[in-house]
């Protein structure tokens, strides 16, 4: 979390509450971009749209008698919502990507590089695509990839109630998904602790 301070309206940032939080729009503040989201306003906790007394945070930074004001910005939960756009989007760019690759018989996106941040994708014989996004220093993305297959094939394809192309809500899958990233995080800072 990241918090700032400021004398006066208007802030040098633009904010909206379309995703049913304060995100930030446009604009940086240090570490604070694009997709942090409001958090806490003069330090109490923001719910959703509303910040202290439940007054709508985006009226009590537009309102020049709320200064001085403190807002605390943090990478927010994505939101379900959030993610169906996230999984849509990347399907489209990797179906874009098979297409106008100059390799033939090319399967689509696999890896992606920014950075900050490396983009990792599986493919599975029916067409199921999981991907992780992880830091540059992470390691070894392919057996988690892998492993999330199998978690999958185990506990959500299993599952007399899990309908096909629908968001996964299966509290096995979630526990076990935790477990394997905790583990793969711990084997990281392991390794980058030993290279140091």
């Amino acid at each position: 979390a990241e918090e700032h301070t400021w004398q006066h309206c208007p802030i040098p940032l633009v904010l909206t509450g379309d995703t049913g939080r304060v995100l930030v729009k446009f604009g940086e503040v240090g570490a604070v971009r694009p997709g942090y989201s409001v958090i806490a306003v003069n330090q109490k906790p923001v719910t959703g749209l509303a910040g202290p007394n439940d007054r709508p945070v985006l009226d009590i930074i537009n309102d020049p008698e709320s200064y001085p004001l403190t807002l605390t910005f943090g990478r927010g939960k994505v939101g379900a919502n959030e993610k169906l756009m996230l999984a849509s989007t990347f399907h489209s760019l990797y179906a874009i990507s098979a297409k106008i690759s100059p390799v033939e018989e090319s399967s689509g996106i696999k890896q992606l590089d920014t950075e900050e941040f490396s983009l990792h994708c599986f493919q599975t014989i029916t067409g199921v695509k999981f991907f992780v996004i992880v830091d540059h220093k992470q390691m070894a993305c392919e057996p988690l990839l892998h492993r999330i297959y199998e978690l999958y094939t185990d506990f959500v394809l299993k599952n007399p109630f899990y309908l096909i192309d629908m968001p996964i809500r299966c509290e096995l899958f979630d526990t076990n998904l935790r477990r394997v990233v905790e583990q793969i995080e711990r084997a990281s800072a392991y390794n980058s602790a030993t290279l140091a």
